[in-house]
């Protein structure tokens, strides 16, 4: 045996210091191999829409009402089953519904006991899957033991039926009856999804994306693909001023500049006296705020409107700035302003000559159209600041980048936001980055590596690089999370010619019904094409002109429907979440979400339809995921130390 196994050996001995112990956990870990394996919850382009998005959450994408049925089938009404559901999606909100239409005492705590029994059965049917020492640690301190006594109870022994019964009264009779409701509702949840994929976009155009954030930095077991919108936030939080103008820009064209402020603590009056000062007048319809929600003061329409304008006209100005600091990165073609005659109304792009719809620029010198005026200089430095010391900013964005990355390979899949960017003939692209070229995977390992160093790096050579390549990430015609030839804000601004709006898509988006070519991404990612699938958010599904979310015979999965307000008008729907347990993958499309008070007092659920129901083969256990190729490895490493214990090779403490 070679001395760095001894060596390994013997840390692992702390742990297991002699042969009962090793042999102990061996027979626990193979035991944990044959588990069903846990159900996982695929989530994306949330776009800060909150209401739709815990809704989605806390019916795990229509899980519960799965685990509802199989506990009871035809021994419940609907009606029965639906308030059930809705008690565990919103426990709170449904006790005090029900407390005030119930007068009486008794017939509130004989309510309470039906509820907490019916609770409890879906409970241990949910957790059925799990060990008992991973149930026991999910358990809430406050009702721990009561729990674990009524999930372990036998009501139908005689032995048991009195002490069951009783520790349900003794629960009512001192108060607590709402409370213990409370924890199993969410321990439901928390059961029916092991796992939580957010395969990008949490941020920009919905107005709540910190009460999300808030959300998921509460969920027991998540990963998140970043999105572009995820990465423009995260390049604003880093100090990228062009990142920073960018999400600046788009919150206000969302209307979401005051919520910015009572949010994150930004401080928008430098911008508000910039706009004021500046851009006196009306302002171009170009810049009307985009929102329906009637949570919107229209009163300060005209502010944002001007709000909305100034920071365009920075953005564009430093924009221009980092595409002449990296000629390398080929985007010459997004030098706009110094293509303007303002004089005649015109710009030229690519040879033709188009009129202008909106001509008042004060703040642009055409003899130098990039450079900042002293007063833009001054509200981008203040701005900056202020992203920088947001403390509930920078505590959201840490965590994207403690959980989150541009891809993930999991339990066989593969998950990104975006594309994989190719050539027409299938060829991964090749993409020059700091004198280097990369393609496939080790692009987006190199995009990550610096989009990292852009929040973290202490050098500030580096850090600037990677401030640099997070807004590259945004909008680069080769960044995987993009995948369009180009962002072309300023033409849909300024140019009325909807030709020059198009937005032409990676030969990805052409080529992904082959095969071949998924086979290929696959392989590139280190997985067995037999059984995996590439899980994608970014574009959204047009299933109003008869688009599918399944491409390649579903080895393949677009999961972006339009959970966004802002997309709904043209998917149709409000999204799709998709399931994968043991038996397979389950893919649904919501509708939208209408209200809180509608789904919790009319217990009109959203409406959610299957698009597809792909079975496995055989039950899938833990054996066959990651964390049983993990737990197997464990399991050698424990045979050797057996072995060495047996051999004399290490001595056993008893």
């Amino acid at each position: 045996m070679k001395n760095a196994d001894i060596k390994y050996l013997k840390v692992l001995a702390t742990q297991y210091p002699n042969i009962a112990a090793a042999a102990t956990e061996i027979v626990n870990l193979n035991a944990i191999l044959s588990l069903p394996k846990g159900t996982e919850h695929f989530i994306t382009d949330i776009h800060g829409e909150y209401e739709q998005f815990r809704h989605v959450m806390c019916n795990g994408s229509g899980a519960i009402q799965r685990k509802i049925e199989d506990e009871f089938g035809s021994s419940l009404g609907i009606p029965e089953k639906r308030t059930l559901a809705m008690i565990i999606y919103y426990p709170e909100l449904k006790i005090k519904q029900i407390q005030g239409m119930i007068e009486g005492v008794e017939e509130m705590e004989d309510w309470y006991r039906v509820i907490i029994f019916r609770l409890v059965r879906v409970c241990k049917n949910a957790s059925s899957k799990y060990t008992r020492s991973k149930v026991r640690k999910s358990l809430p301190q406050d009702f721990a033991y009561i729990i674990e006594e009524l999930m372990a109870g036998r009501p139908d022994v005689a032995d048991q039926e009195a002490y069951y019964y009783e520790i349900i009264n003794s629960v009512i009779h001192t108060g607590r009856a709402p409370e213990l409701i409370i924890a199993l509702s969410h321990l439901i949840r928390r059961f029916t999804v092991d796992h939580l994929h957010v395969v990008g976009d949490i941020f920009d155009r919905g107005p709540y994306p910190h009460l999300i954030m808030d959300d998921l930095m509460k969920h027991h077991s998540l990963d998140i693909q970043w999105g572009n919108h995820d990465i423009l936030w995260m390049g604003a939080a880093a100090g990228s001023v062009a990142c920073m103008c960018n999400m600046l820009r788009i919150s206000a064209r969302y209307g979401n500049l005051a919520i910015l402020e009572d949010a994150y603590g930004i401080n928008m009056i430098p911008l508000m006296r910039l706009a004021i000062e500046c851009y006196e007048g009306p302002v171009s319809k170009t810049f009307d705020v985009h929102i329906s929600d009637d949570e919107y003061d229209r009163s300060f329409a005209e502010l944002d409107a001007k709000m909305h304008k100034a920071i365009s006209v920075i953005q564009f100005k430093v924009e221009g700035q980092l595409i002449k600091e990296h000629p390398e990165w080929d985007m010459d073609d997004r030098l706009l302003l110094d293509k303007m005659n303002l004089e005649k109304g015109t710009i030229v792009l690519n040879g033709v000559e188009y009129p202008l719809n909106d001509t008042f620029f004060p703040t642009i010198d055409m003899n130098n159209p990039y450079e900042l005026t002293y007063e833009e200089h001054d509200v981008v430095d203040r701005l900056r600041n202020s992203f920088l010391g947001s403390e509930r900013l920078q505590r959201h964005i840490r965590f994207l980048y403690t959980k989150g990355s541009l891809y993930k390979v999991y339990n066989g899949n593969l998950l990104f936001h975006g594309c994989v960017p190719m050539n027409e003939d299938g060829s991964f692209m090749e993409v020059k980055l700091f004198g280097k070229k990369y393609s496939g995977k080790a692009l987006y390992d190199i995009l990550e590596h610096y989009a990292r160093k852009g929040y973290f790096s202490l050098d500030p050579k580096e850090k600037k690089k990677g401030e640099d390549i997070l807004w590259y990430i945004w909008l680069n015609k080769n960044s995987p999370v993009f995948g369009k030839q180009k962002m072309a804000t300023f033409e849909r601004y300024f140019i009325d010619d909807k030709a020059t709006h198009e937005e032409p898509k990676n030969a990805y988006y052409r080529l992904y019904e082959k095969e071949e070519i998924v086979d290929k991404i696959l392989i590139e990612f280190g997985l067995d094409p037999k059984g995996a699938h590439i899980i994608n958010g970014h574009m959204p599904v047009a299933v109003k002109k008869g688009e599918s979310p399944m491409k390649c015979g579903g080895k393949l999965l677009v999961i972006d429907g339009g959970f966004s307000k802002a997309y709904q008008s043209k998917t149709g729907i409000a999204g799709y979440t998709l399931i994968y347990n043991s038996y397979g993958l389950i893919l649904a499309a919501h509708e939208p979400f209408e209200s809180l008070e509608k789904t919790v007092l009319s217990e009109v659920c959203m409406h959610s339809h299957i698009v597809m129901d792909q079975n496995a083969v055989k039950r899938k256990k833990i054996a066959d995921t990651d964390t049983g190729k993990q737990i197997r490895e464990q399991i050698d490493e424990l045979q050797e130390l057996l072995e060495a214990y047996r051999n004399g090779s290490l001595v056993e403490k008893i």
